[in-house]
């Protein structure tokens, strides 16, 4: 309450968001190991580096590709890679 007694009343900007139907553009992969993922970075590297990391530790068994550039453009697979990699990880960090 306010020190001369009225009460103020604010509304969150946010608001009420509504819930959204996500739907996957390819199917998971059952397991990951042995598998071909590629990590497709760009912008700053901040984040992205710890991310690598923890991936990198977490699941020894994958074969990781790495695709970095500090551009704000990612650097896209080619035809060949997209033929042979099993899964993409896509970031994108500014």
């Amino acid at each position: 309450m306010a020190e001369n007694g009225r009460v103020y009343k604010c509304l969150n900007p946010v608001g009420i968001q509504e819930g959204v139907e996500l739907f996957p553009l390819a199917p998971r992969l059952d397991k990951v190991d042995g598998k071909e993922i590629y990590i497709s970075i760009c912008g700053e590297p901040d984040i992205t580096i710890a991310l690598e990391k923890h991936l990198k530790s977490e699941y020894p068994d994958v074969n990781w590709k790495v695709k970095k550039t500090y551009l704000s453009l990612p650097v896209p697979l080619s035809g060949e890679e997209r033929k042979t990699c099993d899964a993409l990880i896509q970031g994108v960090v500014w």
